[in-house]
């Protein structure tokens, strides 16, 4: 039998593939969506889907906004996928197939589909893997998963999602057609949403922060710069005149 994979395997493989420091900030968003990857991972009942793919893509998108340096953004995410076995482009296609499913339909016509069981237009192969978590009765649910399901219904009409009746009633006909559990599923999105508002306040902060140190330090520069421009140096000054002695009356 072989030996289950640790999170300090998975851990140890991210840092082998992502060499470079990570800013500490992110590290914990970083580690915390790693470890969450791991678990589901050596999960008996866990299997790889679309949803899922999206989840992994939004979380990491959104929680990673502003990171700096930009171009570390590719090898971390690269670093993630592999050190959970994962395939980063498998992640990134499938994401993009389901973005683009969604924007070709309107909020409520995803809603009929997940109701009368049907495939939107030019999409039977994409709906049928929508249709085997339905019909698998050891689907292991998932936060992940819970926010790619968000992410695509937002792509396909952002502004259903921004009034919370209409939210909820549409995540419960979701959560009903694929038999997902309702409850914790408004409770792992809530929680999403209110995780993305914090990591948005605190990336407010640092900006704030790091304009007010520029100000200062072009301030000082200028101050720097005025006085010196307005100092002439001492061997440049020039030398007094001495009033020449009244000569001596014969």
């Amino acid at each position: 039998m072989s030996q289950v994979r640790t999170v300090s395997d998975a851990k140890r493989n991210f840092y082998a593939h992502h060499t470079r420091p990570i800013n500490s900030i992110f590290r914990r968003v970083v580690e915390e969506l790693l470890v969450e990857m791991h678990l589901l991972s050596v999960n008996a009942d866990f299997r790889y889907d679309l949803f899922y793919a999206l989840g992994v893509v939004t979380s990491f998108e959104r929680f990673m906004q502003g990171y700096r340096p930009e171009a570390d953004k590719a090898s971390i995410f690269e670093g993630m996928c592999i050190a959970v076995g994962g395939d980063v482009n498998a992640y990134r296609q499938d994401a993009t197939a389901l973005i683009e499913l969604a924007k070709r339909c309107s909020g409520q016509q995803l809603i009929d589909c997940f109701r009368n069981d049907h495939a939107p237009e030019g999409a039977e192969d994409l709906w049928g893997k929508v249709e085997a978590i339905a019909k698998n009765e050891n689907f292991k649910y998932s936060r992940l998963f819970a926010i790619g399901l968000y992410t695509f219904l937002g792509e396909a009409e952002p502004q259903l999602l921004e009034d919370a009746e209409k939210r909820d009633e549409m995540l419960a006909t979701i959560t009903e057609s694929l038999k997902l559990p309702a409850e914790k599923m408004k409770k792992d999105l809530d929680l999403y949403r209110s995780n993305l508002e914090k990591m948005s306040q605190v990336l407010e902060v640092i900006e704030d922060a790091l304009i007010a140190e520029r100000q200062r330090r072009e301030k000082a520069e200028a101050e720097a710069k005025a006085k010196a421009e307005g100092e002439t140096p001492e061997a440049d000054q020039p030398e007094e005149t001495v009033p020449a002695a009244d000569a001596p009356s014969e």
